[in-house]
């Protein structure tokens, strides 16, 4: 089984990936450590920041794809197994690009699940997540082309991602429709809208007639 294989069915599984170091030069994760409890150094420990940390992880590895895919491509031409297409292992690529965006979904789902049942705005919070899992692919100083792609070829996300989210939205769920059943039922209804007069409320156009 080639290293791309590997890599799908390990990321097929829920497994991590090889943890080379990444392009923003972080150091690999505990190997002492289960893959299901793995995480990388800095990520954060609050399901909801993690699974937003999860989500821009994953999103900048999609968005790397067309960048890294001439390198990945020159990399697989030169090494090749005998009696393999290169055409067969470049498509590990593409079935890659595919659960990823479906994965994308799933932390999607969960973080908006999660902000609704919020009692006070957290999208802030999960937005400078995002933004710390996507720094995972900043490009440390003196990284070419070709560690970026061999970076980019062996890397899945931390196994916890995917069943982190799941909680958090089953998790979220539950207490927005918890919160849902426990609204005061003889709160007073809004008040009706008032008939349109053709002039709005308040707004300086409206002349008087």
């Amino acid at each position: 089984m080639t290293p791309l294989a590997i890599a799908l069915v390990l990321f097929l599984q829920g497994q991590s990936a090889a943890e080379p170091a990444l392009a923003s030069g972080a150091a690999p994760l505990a190997a002492s450590a289960p893959a299901k409890d793995r995480l990388e150094p800095g990520a954060p420990k609050d399901d909801y920041q993690f699974v937003a940390w999860c989500y821009g992880s994953l999103r900048a590895y999609v968005d790397l794809h067309d960048q890294v895919m001439p390198e990945v491509t020159r990399i697989e031409s030169a090494y090749r197994r005998p009696g393999r297409k290169l055409s067969d292992d470049l498509k590990v690529y593409d079935d890659l690009q595919k659960i990823s965006l479906a994965q994308l979904k799933l932390y999607q789902d969960a973080l908006t699940a999660a902000e609704k049942a919020s009692m006070r705005p957290i999208n802030t919070i999960g937005a400078a997540a995002v933004q710390q899992g996507r720094a995972v692919w900043a490009p440390g100083p003196g990284v070419t082309q070709a560690r970026l792609a061999q970076d980019w070829m062996s890397w899945a996300p931390p196994a916890k991602c995917e069943p982190t989210a799941k909680a958090l939205e089953a998790r979220s769920n539950l207490l927005g429709a918890s919160l849902k059943a426990n609204a005061d039922p003889q709160a007073a209804p809004a008040p009706a809208p008032e008939a349109d007069t053709g002039a709005t409320k308040g707004d300086p156009a409206a002349k008087p007639n």
